[in-house]
């Protein structure tokens, strides 16, 4: 039975893939996710139903990696008004519109908790280096 399904969430993988491309990240990278947000409004008078839908932004650093396969799930962390927000995204959903990786960051761990706690410049993650800068080219 469970072979079964590993065959059809490869299947729906590899199709998923296909369309979307891949997603390159880990954790200490600053993304900018954007998200489809479904708004419904109903109209007084006429009773009507209105859905709206639009693209949101949410720019933070990815604390963490979670799940294989096609329950792969990342969280990113940003400090909104002073506030920490984190907010948990399946990686193939089709709510996600794009993920786009804006910083690279170098960490040693892969779960970055421990920045729940902190704040200002000791919550700060250095920027990682381009590997392929630091070889000199071959001629």
């Amino acid at each position: 039975m469970s072979n079964i399904i590993a065959e059809l969430e490869k299947e729906e993988l590899a199709k998923l893939a296909r369309k979307s491309g891949t997603t390159d990240f880990g954790p200490g990278d600053t993304l900018k996710v954007n998200v489809k947000v479904v708004e419904i409004s109903v109209e007084e008078k006429s009773g009507k139903v209105k859905t709206r839908e639009r693209i949101q932004a949410f720019e933070g650093v990815c604390i963490g990696r979670a799940g294989a396969g096609l329950q792969e799930n990342f969280t990113v962390r940003k400090i909104s008004y002073g506030e920490g927000v984190e907010r948990v995204f399946p990686v193939h959903s089709p709510l996600v519109d794009s993920i786009e990786v804006t910083r690279r960051g170098r960490v040693r761990r892969a779960k970055l908790y421990y920045l729940k706690g902190r704040q200002g410049k000791s919550a700060r993650i250095t920027e990682a280096r381009d590997k392929r800068a630091d070889k000199p080219e071959a001629a």
